[in-house]
Order: structure tokens, then sequence, then C-alpha cells
């Protein structure tokens, strides 16, 4: 069965319909073309865009010059109320110092010591799981979400914060895309940014509760109390450079970086992998066949032996990209494919068509996990993926997303059988990540 895919609009279409249609979801509002396209222009009134799904331009802007091509202002438009100046959407020197203070915990050090609470996220996942018919997005959110708030904070998901984050995270999701239509207009600082008001109310919320945490963990690690943990690493953290240390406002930002990246994009791709896997009933087999080799406590040498495991998440992550686009800001002039681009110009990089480019992949649309194993799919696994993003911008926490997404799908498929139910065919859209219109419904039966 080959994975859903959206369809998408005729090829020209009215500016005003092709803004219509990105705000209903910015998967199907692209043409088919893209999928073989090295590069494309759009054009509106007031900026140019171009989609490169060239590796040769992809290299340049993300790991060549990617000074030259910072984050554009237009992501932060539709964000800003949640993320506020967080790593997410800084540039520069702010985004080089908030990066010197979190990377170091998220090393490989510190990943090892995070796997138990991983582990003990991917029991209580199983645990709270019932056979019958199961809307498996918002249980792969709350998995999610118990990764984090376990690792993050040493607190389970049934902690009362962590319930009230949860839940307006999920509001949040639903009703904010990546790019709302201020992206598209040159409106002055001083004009309403057009967002929903049931988003700012969520983002208020949930920046509210956020900064209940952190004081709360400021508070532990001034009288010797804190637990070592993420956040207890990232505040302790000094710059290097400067010896300064993130203040309450900062670390809000980061921390809700830090649940938006961890939780929505993890929570997407799990959610896929559980469906691709209910819908092609060898590849789970063999899952669970890794899987039933996991001992009865957390050893993170266990996960040398799911390599198949792995392959299925990464083949997820190539057809289902959590984060489907991302824009960048050219700063000089520049000549892409013999065409010139003026300063200003939006370079929009699409995970979502370059990890189904029809000229770069072997059935680019098929479920495939045994491709990652090929020597034919290494040049484009090399030059053709990157579902955590490239380059120095690349995400923070990939390695651990990486960990978690295999490590819940094995104690998943361990426990538990998923088939598909019939007539419920997921349609992939794109809100802040790649999720289902309507969820993605499963069977599940108990293994024996």
């Amino acid at each position: 069965m080959t994975p859903p895919k959206p369809i998408p609009r005729p090829d020209r279409v009215s500016l005003w319909r092709y803004l219509r249609l990105f705000r209903q979801d910015i998967l199907s509002a692209q043409p088919a073309r893209l999928y073989r396209a090295w590069m494309a222009e759009f054009r509106t009134p007031f900026f140019r865009s171009y989609m490169c799904n060239d590796p040769a331009l992809i290299d340049l802007v993300l790991k060549a010059r990617p000074d030259d091509f910072p984050k554009s202002d237009r992501i932060r438009e539709g964000l800003n109320p949640l993320l506020g100046n967080s790593v997410f959407v800084t540039n520069g020197e702010v985004w080089k110092r908030q990066r010197r203070i979190i990377d170091p915990a998220f090393e490989g050090g510190r990943l090892r010591e995070s796997f138990p609470a991983m582990w003990d996220a991917a029991l209580a996942a199983t645990a709270r799981l019932r056979t019958g018919e199961v809307e498996v997005e918002e249980e792969m959110s709350h998995a999610a979400a118990d990764v984090i708030f376990r690792t993050l904070f040493s607190i389970p998901i049934e902690h009362q914060t962590a319930q009230a984050v949860f839940h307006e995270f999920r509001a949040y999701q639903r009703t904010q895309p990546i790019l709302n239509l201020a992206a598209f207009l040159p409106l002055p600082r001083w004009f309403p940014r057009l967002h929903r008001r049931a988003t700012l109310r969520s983002a208020e919320k949930i920046r509210a509760l956020i900064t209940q945490m952190t004081e709360s963990r400021a508070a532990e690690i001034a009288s010797g109390r804190a637990p070592d943990d993420l956040a207890t690493k990232i505040m302790q953290t000094a710059d290097p450079q400067t010896g300064q240390r993130f203040d309450t406002q900062e670390m809000v930002d980061q921390v809700a970086i830090f649940f938006l990246a961890g939780h929505e994009t993890s929570a997407s791709a799990l959610a896929w992998a559980l469906y691709l896997l209910a819908t092609h009933p060898e590849a789970q087999a063999r899952v669970a066949a890794e899987a039933a080799t996991l001992p009865d406590h957390p050893d993170f040498a266990a996960l040398s032996r799911l390599k198949f495991t792995r392959d299925v998440f990464r083949e997820t992550l190539r057809l289902y990209p959590p984060v489907p686009m991302m824009v960048r800001e050219n700063t000089w002039p520049e000549t892409f494919r013999d065409r010139p681009i003026t300063p200003g110009a939006q370079i929009v990089l699409s995970p979502w068509h370059l990890h189904r480019h029809e000229r770069l992949w072997t059935n680019p649309d098929g479920f495939d996990p045994d491709r990652w194993t090929r020597e034919d799919n290494k040049t484009s696994a090399r030059d053709a993926y990157m579902p955590f993003s490239a380059g120095p911008r690349v995400c923070t926490g990939a390695g651990f997303a990486m960990v978690e997404g295999t490590l819940l799908l094995a104690h998943l498929i361990r426990t538990y059988q998923f088939t598909p139910v019939e007539n419920a065919i997921p349609v992939p859209v794109a809100h802040l990540t790649v999720r289902a219109a309507n969820g993605i419904r499963l069977r599940l039966t108990k293994r024996s």
C-alpha cells in the first residue's frame, strides 16, 4: 500500500486562492511539479521566494555559507507569541550564544543519562494504551510530551503542571500554521500580526506555566535541591565566551521550543510510523522480532539491536518530515541556477518535497525501510535527506529524537499489534508539524 500523500493544487492559481489554500494546509497548496523541479520561483506583490530542491543549493545555504542565509523573519511572524526570542528563530551572534549554552546538554554522554527517563516514558505509554480502535496521534502526543517532561524537568506527564502545558500545546498546534498571513505582508511593527485569538490565548497560558516551572527550578538550584536533568544542566551552563547564563525570560523562550520541537515533531513521526507499520505487516513483524530482544530494564546498549526499527523511524522521517519547510533569506545578490536572486528574497527549503523528489529517490512515495542499507541509497541519504535541517543549524536534539523514536516504537510494537481501520486513511496536512487532517485511527490487539 502506497502511503497517503496530499493532492496537489493546480499548477496556476491566483495569489488570493493560493493564500487561502496555504492557510488551510501548506502541503496541498503546492503544485505537483515541485516533486520534480530543481528550483521554483513564487512571486507575490511584496517579495519573491525560491524553493530549492537542488542538493548543491541546499548545501550552499545550510552548510557552506549559513551566515549569508539567516532564518527569515517571516517565520518569526507566526511563532513569536509562543517562542519569543528562542534559538529556533534567532540569528547571528544571539543564536550562536544560545547554542553555546544549549548544546552541551544534548551531547552524547547526556543522552545516555537521559535514557532511563525515556525508557520509563515508553513503559508508561505502553501501559496507557488499550486494545480496540485508538486514535494514535493523541496517544503519541501524550507519550512524546511525557519524554520531554521527564528528561527536561524530571516530572511525569501526570504532574498537574505537565498536564496543563500538554493540553494547551494541543490547542496551540491545531490553531497555528507554520506561516500566518502576516508572513506574506510587509506590515509595520505597530500593526496587529493577524494571529487567531485562540492561538494567542494558548501561547500566553503555555508561557505562564513554563515560567512557573523555570522559576521553581531556579529556586531548587539555588538551594542545592535540583535534580540533574536537562533543565538544570542548561540553566547552570555559562556561555564559555561571556560567562553569562540564561535569565528566566530567555530560559522560558528556550523551554518553549524544546516542547515544540521535542513534543510535536516526535509525536508526528511516531504516529505516522505506527500507521506505516500497520499497513505493512511484514515490516511490523520484523520490528516485533527486534523488540523481543529488549531487556526488562533500561539498557542503552540494547539500541544497537534495533537496527531495522531505527530504519523504520528514519524512513518515516523521510516520508513525513515533521517540519515540512524551512525558510531562509538571502543577504547578498546571488545567482541560483543562472537566475539572479536579489537580497531579501525568501529561500524555501522543503524536506517534504526533497524527500519525495522523483529525480533523487528510487520509489520516492513508497515505504521502504531497507533502502537505508542499500548502496544505491547512499547518495540520496547524504544529499537529499534533512528531517532535522543540516549544517550549523541542525537540530541540537536530533540524536535525542532518533533514540526516543526508536525506543518508543520498539516498546509499543513489542506489546501490541497495530492494524489499519477500514476506510480510515489519514490525509497529511501541515500545521506546526505534519499531522493527519482527522487523526490516525488504528486497531490494537495484545501480542501473546
